[in-house]
This record gives structure tokens, C-alpha cells and sequence, in this order.
């Protein structure tokens, strides 16, 4: 069974930046597409960004030009480079596979205070 382990959360002042990590266990990463979600309280769960296993990016309007995802196939990991942060990304990220969720890991905290 494929476990997804996030960390790299915090408490960050706004403008401030964090990196986030997820380790995936298993084989299937490297030719997986992968995503980086977050849900703040309240809301439903979205995702902020994916990466296709050949390198492909995309993001939610929201997060474009402050967050970047990236991978390291060798390392079965992907990132999540977050700049400038805001008080609304506030919330706890996962990561999971883009197109087949696999069961979720415990998430990581991220914090921006104003």
C-alpha cells in the first residue's frame, strides 16, 4: 500500500515562504502525475498544483506565480516551493497521486499569520 508523507509546514508571517516535501512509497511515483491539495477549515479540499511525471505544471489561479511544485523521480518526492505567502493559504497540504487517489497522509500545517 502507497504511503504519502508530508512535512515542511509552519507558522510563517505573510510574505514569507515555506517547502514543502511528500515522500511516496512504491513504484508507481516516478510514472505518476502528482498533486499538492490543501484544506482549510471549512472548506472542501482543492488542489493547488500537479506535476505530470515528464515534468508538466499547472496551478490554481490562486497560488500562480507565488507556488512552485517540482519532483525528484530518484528521490520518489515531490515539492512544493511556496512564496509570498497569504493569511488564506492557510490550511493543511497533502499529496496525493493526480488522477487515482491513494488512502491520504496526516497533511502538514501551514500557518500565515497577518
Amino acid at each position: 500500500q502507497v504511503q504519502l508523507v508530508e512535512s515542511g509546514g509552519g507558522l510563517v508571517q505573510a510574505g514569507g515562504s515555506l517547502r514543502l516535501s511528500c515522500a511516496a512509497s512504491g513504484s508507481a511515483f516516478r510514472f505518476s502525475a502528482m498533486g499538492w491539495y490543501r484544506q482549510a477549515p471549512g472548506k472542501q479540499r482543492e488542489r493547488v498544483a500537479a506535476i505530470t511525471a515528464g515534468g508538466i505544471t499547472n496551478y490554481v489561479d490562486s497560488v500562480k506565480g507565488r507556488f512552485t511544485i517540482s519532483r525528484d523521480n530518484a528521490k520518489n518526492t515531490v515539492y512544493l516551493q511556496m512564496n509570498n505567502l497569504k493569511p488564506e493559504d492557510t490550511a493543511v497540504y497533502y499529496c496525493n497521486f493526480r488522477d487515482s487517489w491513494r488512502q491520504w497522509g496526516q497533511g502538514t500545517q501551514v500557518t500565515v499569520s497577518s
